[in-house]
């Protein structure tokens, strides 16, 4: 029989439910009536806290809370890219089609779509051996990107059976591979993953290529690099947005994951207008076919602001496991240092600076970590690069999640007032910004763009710094 928890204590996105001894720290699990979606964050003895991913107007005390036996996962297969999810990876399109207005508590929906068939190459025979990561099927999901279907992690076997080449839905099992202690595991176009733990790689690799941003001034003056990890801060009206804007349509990776984590719902209104019409110089194709976007605006539930940059990293970590080149737009990952800071709230646990929790350093390492430059489990070279756009209140850099975002990135692009109210973008300060890749991209740089490149942006940058002693020269003589 089934345990289950009974409600007993609601605050917003907080449920307390007792008769819960059973359950497992960050399980997923349904909460209510309404089988709202939530995570256990906390056990002590039978008493366990619920963060909940929806709004909690209308739940009862009493109510039942049932385990669903996993941790909070998303579905990864074909239909993800040109597609729109929210924070816990519920697509708004369908969404929309049920209720155009207002997403309806407990709508409980498939990621991808159950119905839509695929044509599948198979590419592996009855007999052969696969280990983790070996590919076994494609799927060409757009015209530009091919969907590589993987072993997944810690799973290595001998093809039992397999089906012809043709069209499938995305739980058909295609291929049945006789694992190692005899058992049979069934294969689909689908695998699940736990959002907060990171997908395995064979190896880290040193970083050696730019990510060309189509941006000059950053491309030339503070370069960023495949599998790096960028922060890009910047007071209200400096251009955060804009700027990443530009980096998801005119930068060179192959993937792009859009996460508009707690800010305003027209500037995904803006990328969902925009990316279909723009032209992808590479593929000559629409720049939605190789875009996924996550949106979690400022009116939607606050936890599930939290959960929806580890969503997107998920999504980006298995492209990357298909040798792409992800990029990682996050605006912005203050809306979600703001969103851990009201669910500690409401935990009941002490603040440190500014009220946000002590953990909120670890949990900003634990996302910029996941970037990186790798050799993947069939020992392809991929990366994700991660750039986060951090809005410091009034402009100031000295808060809390500035200051700690600063300590582990190596790429920081501080938009000025300024230049920004001078028309001037993207604001990029060249006195405040820095990038650590100057050295990692040095060979790279001789050899393709020219051998004194290096010499020569050393000097633009000393005559710009030169620029503004002057300046201050002219503002005090007049």
């Amino acid at each position: 029989m089934m345990n289950k928890g009974k409600v007993k204590l609601i605050n917003g996105p907080v449920v307390k439910g007792s008769g819960m001894g059973d359950f497992k720290l960050n399980e997923m699990v349904t909460v209510g009536d309404k089988k709202l979606i939530g995570e256990v964050v906390a056990l002590d003895r039978d008493v366990a806290t619920v963060q909940v991913y929806e709004e909690t107007e209308g739940l009862l005390a009493g109510e039942n809370i049932l385990p669903t036996g996993a941790p909070l996962s998303i579905s990864l297969g074909p239909g993800m890219l040109g597609n729109m999810f929210d924070g816990i990876q519920r697509p708004l399109k369908t969404i929309e089609e049920m209720s155009p207005n207002f997403i309806p508590e407990g709508i409980g929906l498939i990621s991808i779509d159950e119905e839509k068939k695929w044509w599948v190459d198979i590419i592996v025979n009855v007999g052969q051996k696969l280990k983790q990561g070996d590919v076994y099927a494609t799927v060409q999901e757009t015209q530009s990107v091919v969907h590589k279907l993987m072993l997944p992690p810690n799973i290595e076997g001998t093809v039992e059976s397999v089906k012809p080449s043709g069209k499938y839905t995305i739980h058909k099992v295609i291929v049945k591979l006789k694992l190692n202690n005899g058992k049979i595991h069934e294969l689909t176009l689908v695998q699940k993953w736990p959002v907060r733990k990171p997908r395995p790689t064979s190896q880290r690799i040193p970083i050696y290529k730019p990510l060309i941003t189509g941006q000059r001034v950053i491309d030339t003056f503070f370069p960023v690099a495949k599998g790096g990890t960028v922060a890009l801060p910047g007071g209200f009206g400096t251009g955060k947005t804009v700027t990443q804007h530009q980096f998801a349509k005119w930068c060179d990776a192959d993937i792009i994951v859009y996460i508009g984590c707690g800010e305003r719902g027209n500037e995904m209104t803006n990328v969902l207008e925009e990316f279909p019409a723009l032209i992808d110089p590479r593929t000559n194709r629409p720049l939605m076919e190789r875009t996924i976007l996550i949106a979690n605006t400022s009116n939607m539930p606050v936890a599930a602001r939290e959960a929806s940059i580890y969503t997107g990293i998920t999504m980006a970590e298995y492209f990357r496991d298909m040798g792409y080149d992800v990029a990682i737009m996050a605006d912005s990952t203050s809306r979600w240092a703001e969103a851990l800071r009201e669910i500690s709230g409401r935990l009941e646990e002490m603040p440190a600076e500014e009220g946000y929790p002590a953990y909120l350093p670890s949990r900003l390492a634990q996302f910029y970590e996941r970037a990186g430059c790798v050799k993947t489990l069939n020992n392809k070279e991929a990366s994700v690069t991660i750039i986060g756009a951090v809005s410091p209140a009034g402009g100031d850099f000295s808060e809390p999640v500035t200051e700690n975002t600063k300590r582990f990135v190596s790429a920081f692009l501080a938009l000025d007032k300024k230049l920004a109210y001078a028309r001037h973008y993207p604001a990029v300060n060249y006195l405040t910004s820095y990038s650590n890749y100057i050295t990692p991209l040095s060979n790279w740089y001789s050899d393709n763009v020219a051998p004194d490149m290096l010499y020569l942006r050393t000097k633009m940058l000393r005559l710009l710094q030169d620029e503004e002693k002057l300046n201050e020269i002219v503002q005090l003589v007049g």
